[in-house]
């Protein structure tokens, strides 16, 4: 393994190339990563600054990464895979509980979303994350405008502690590091999460910062099952030392090997007087603990000793970090440093954690994300939290704003525009009213359209503001007047008392003779009294009492007995009708009403059929009524009359009229010059023009 500080190992081979001229130049290479398959092992090269790349060399150096964050490696120019184990060509890989080579059985993977509906604002526990969990994540199922927060048993604030929001980003806590995010885009409904790769050192407490509806808190976490040997605990745990109860070295190890493993380091199994040479990154392989070190060291004496010889650098500029002495093996007489074996590794002082630089950071203006903006469309405005903070003993503190006094503050609200607002568009006039006459209905075109001229959903313009596409128009009463007949010229009795009568209708343009309110009240007589003097011996009609009313509500007819008599003194003889056909029969039947039948459905006569043959139309009006002549909805729709209906269905058979000939041979220019609209060439042309006629219906007519 390479120093984490050292240099891409492609970068090096690439830089190797910066003192060869290429093409009559010199130029600076650096790795050029945009291949595919077996390029990868191809040492390819970009020279900085320019827009190309050369390979350099067919095969990079063995060992050299197949890709920036892969774990394959070049070997004679193929990409080979390695092992967790880091053994070449092994298909081993690291399992859920970090095992190489493991079979996910080692640990255990707690999970759970957490739905309980809360009441109350503030903080409130989700999850509980025990020490040693490894793998965790802490995810909000959704967006919302709560927030997460972690917390140590000790009561320390990780992230989002005491009501301050923090900024999403790393934060260490429980021995691990901990990534916050928080998506802000205005599309994203991601929620906020906590991830962290563990193990934690210490138990942690998840909380939520409650204002809304909780959406779901989804957590996940792995713990060492009950038997399993933690790693962490292998590579600090003594020689001798139990492990989950019993004794790691054998019961029938010697009190010489015992002494023999007090002297060994506890890191790197070699003798504490050996200097080992051990690669850089990796430890040394155990010695076996029956096994007496090849070289012995060499005898402390009192002849060095350790020496402080500085500090450290602090691990801050401000705000209280921390340094620890360093001591060397020097010896007593000249103080020059020698190696570390010469002197006695355990008077060796441990080197104690010192403050330094304890002066308080300058605060500073801690700027949050801007809030969604509050219009989808149009000018909104959006917010961002603002807080001053001042980092000390590793731990930024939010403080009181006159310490950031100094700082301009930044502002906590702008405005916003996400897209110019779509609007309401007329696209036409108002349709003519349609009826005639009352009260019909008339349309428009109302669109919603975008900023660029594009019609789009209604549901992108504002509903509230949408301009009426239909509305009522009254086209005045359709009755105009009461029609009156001429009174009748007989009298009803030819002798003593009797009437004459009349038709009063109103009439309409929809519905014939049914009389609206239109006409108003004063309804014409329809009866006058007449007298033809005095009766002696006449014969006349005598009319029965009317019958029952056919129908129970509604219209419906009555009938009555109406027979010829001859009055004379005192009586009556009835006479064959034959003696009274002079005179006008009374009617034998009449209308009758006795209470309303609620609406109705009314039609008006057919029309005349659109065609004569080969399958026309008619059409006529249907509206529904209710008693009083009134429109109303309350007609059953399913007893409703057509409205049009098919007529003339048989085929045409073309008539020859004998009287309708052409006069003319060229009669078929007078078609063509639309000429059979007057009535000498309809008469001249007379079949021609009547052909043409029954092709083109409307198209004759006079002028």
């Amino acid at each position: 393994m390479c120093p984490e500080s050292s240099r891409n190992i492609r970068e090096v081979q690439c830089a190797s190339y910066n003192n060869k001229p290429f093409m009559g130049r010199f130029y600076e290479w650096e790795p050029f990563a945009e291949v595919k398959g077996s390029q990868k092992c191809e040492l390819n090269c970009r020279a900085i600054g320019y827009r190309f790349y050369v390979r350099q060399a067919e095969t990079v150096i063995d060992g050299t990464p197949c890709d920036p964050n892969g774990t394959a490696i070049c070997v004679a120019g193929q990409c080979k895979s390695i092992g967790c184990d880091d053994y070449l060509g092994s298909d081993k890989v690291i399992d859920k509980c970090g095992i190489c080579g493991g079979d996910n059985t080692a640990c255990k993977v707690v999970s759970g979303v957490f739905k309980h509906t809360l009441t109350n604002l503030g903080y409130h526990k989700i999850v509980e994350i025990p020490e040693g969990a490894t793998k965790i994540n802490i995810t909000e199922m959704s967006k919302s405008n709560n927030y997460l927060a972690l917390r140590s048993r000790s009561g320390r604030s990780i992230i989002n502690g005491n009501w301050a929001i923090d900024r999403p980003g790393r934060y260490e806590g429980g021995g691990t590091m901990f990534t916050y995010r928080r998506p802000n885009e205005i599309s994203s409904t991601a929620g906020e999460s906590f991830l962290a790769d563990g193990p934690t050192n210490e138990v942690l407490d998840v909380y939520m910062i409650h204002q809304q509806p909780n959406p779901g808190i989804h957590y996940e976490y792995i713990i060492p099952g009950d038997n399993v040997i933690s790693p962490q605990l292998l590579a600090h745990r003594r020689p001798g030392e139990p492990l989950n109860g019993q004794l790691g070295m054998p019961e029938s190890t010697s009190h010489e090997d015992e002494d023999l493993h007090r002297e060994t380091d506890i890191l790197t199994g070699q003798s504490a007087g050996t200097f080992p040479v051990i690669q850089p990154g990796r430890f040394p392989s155990h010695q076996p603990e029956n096994q007496v070190p090849a070289m012995q060291p060499p005898r402390q004496n009192r002849e060095h000793n350790w020496k402080q010889v500085g500090k450290t650098e602090c691990t801050t500029t401000c705000g209280k970090g921390s340094q620890y002495p360093i001591f060397h093996c020097v010896n007593r007489i000249t103080h020059e440093e020698v190696p570390e074996g010469y002197c006695d590794s355990s008077t060796k002082p441990i080197p104690e954690e010192e403050a330094c630089n304890l002066f308080p950071c300058p605060a500073f203006w801690d700027i949050g994300e801007w809030s969604e903006c509050s219009k989808t469309c149009g000018l909104g405005m959006q917010h961002r939290q603002i807080l001053c903070r001042q980092i000390y003993a590793n731990r930024t503190l939010t403080v009181q704003q006159y310490r950031c006094q100094h700082l301009e503050k930044p502002d906590t609200t702008s405005t916003c525009q996400l897209k110019i607002c779509s609007e309401w568009q007329i696209r036409t006039e108002w349709t003519s009213c349609s009826v005639p006459c009352g009260v019909g209905q008339r349309t428009r075109d109302v669109k919603c359209v975008s900023n660029l001229g594009d019609i789009v959903d209604d549901e992108e313009c504002n509903m509230k503001l949408r301009p009426n596409d239909i509305e009522n128009c009254d086209m005045g009463p359709c009755a105009k007047s009461w029609f009156l007949t001429e009174w009748s010229d007989r009298c009803s009795a030819e002798c003593g008392d009797g009437i004459r009568t009349r038709s009063v209708v109103c009439m309409t343009n929809h519905v014939s003779s049914l009389p609206l309110e239109g006409c108003g009240n004063n309804r014409p007589s329809e009866t006058t009294p007449c007298n033809n003097g005095p009766c002696a011996g006449k014969v006349e009609w005598f009319a029965g009492g009317w019958t029952q009313c056919s129908t129970e509500c509604g219209s419906g007819t009555q009938q009555r007995e109406v027979i010829c008599v001859r009055k004379t003194e005192g009586n009556f003889d009835v006479l064959n009708p034959y003696e009274c056909s002079y005179l006008e029969k009374p009617p034998s039947q009449q209308s009758c009403y006795l209470k309303p039948c609620g609406s109705k459905w009314f039609h008006t006569e057919w029309s005349t059929c659109s065609k004569s043959c080969e399958g026309g139309f008619r059409v006529r009006e249907v509206r529904c009524l209710s008693d009083d002549m009134a429109a109303s909805t309350q007609c059953d729709p399913q007893l409703k009359p057509e409205e049009k209906e098919l007529c003339n269905t048989q085929d045409c058979v073309p008539e020859i009229d004998e009287n309708c000939k052409d006069k003319y041979y060229n009669c078929n220019v007078v078609v063509q010059a639309r000429l059979c609209v007057y009535t000498y060439y309809k008469t001249a042309c007379c079949a021609s023009c009547t052909r043409v006629a029954n092709r083109q219906p409307g198209f004759l007519g006079r002028r």
